[in-house]
């Protein structure tokens, strides 16, 4: 059922947008956060960066998003870590990481 609404979901954002099938593509990305205030920054900042959509998972920490040709994933993670906010690919600032609310500090890999 999950699966079907998401489907759903891109497909009407595609057409919302005026993308065709084919011009959009869905992907996923680790994202690391703790609340429901990481999920509303990392989800606005994936849409600021370019995404159509953007759903984070905050138990099993993944992005995903559909996005058009504009943009890519790595610009989208770029975005992302520039809040804050690590991804399976990019390290986010340590300053930016520590201006962040207490209940949003999670366990960062070791650097």
């Amino acid at each position: 059922m999950r699966t079907i609404l998401t489907a759903a979901f891109i497909a009407i954002a595609a057409l919302a947008s005026g993308q065709s099938k084919t011009d959009v593509t869905t992907d996923s990305v680790t994202v690391y956060g703790e609340c429901g205030m990481c999920k509303k920054r990392i989800e606005k900042n994936a849409i600021a960066a370019g995404a159509l959509t953007a759903v984070w998972n905050e138990d099993r920490k993944k992005l995903v998003v559909t996005f058009s040709k504009k943009t890519s994933l790595t610009a989208i993670e770029e975005k992302i870590a520039a809040v804050g906010h690590d991804t399976q690919n990019k390290t986010a600032p340590k300053e930016v990481y520590d201006a962040l609310p207490e209940c949003c500090q999670y366990e960062r890999k070791k650097q």
